[in-house]
């Protein structure tokens, strides 16, 4: 019975070792492309902002509190980023204020957002 317990561990060790033999090749599928570091200067995060360098990466909406992550930094209702105040957040788009300047930056800003126009078949029946 011993002989048996010895030797189910030695294959269940076998089965561990050989298993993180083989995860140790195997790449991370949710990890950024290599030279991709959100809010460090460098790769992609900086050279898609546009003018003025603030990018709107997300927002957050709960109940009792509103903030967004802008250029990699999380900021609340309220807060400044770069020498502007985040005044309003909503669920596509934030503005920032500083003095009299406003800025509205949007989570999608090359996206024009239209009605959709529905063709109705000149023959077919209406509902």
């Amino acid at each position: 019975m011993a002989r048996l317990v010895l030797i189910e561990a030695l294959a269940a060790a076998l089965a561990l070792a050989a298993g993180a033999a083989y995860a140790e090749g195997v790449s991370d599928p949710t990890r950024p492309p290599s030279g991709f570091h959100v809010g460090s200067g460098h790769g992609p995060a900086r050279s898609s902002e546009p003018r003025g360098g603030l990018v709107l990466q997300s927002v957050l909406i709960y109940p009792d509190a509103r903030s967004a992550i802008i250029s990699g930094e999380h900021v609340l209702l309220g807060q400044k980023v770069r020498g502007l105040r985040l005044v309003r957040v909503a669920e596509t788009e934030v503005v920032l204020l500083n003095g009299s300047e406003r800025r509205t930056l949007r989570l999608f800003p090359n996206v024009d957002k239209r009605a959709a126009v529905t063709v109705r078949d000149a023959g077919s029946p209406r509902p």
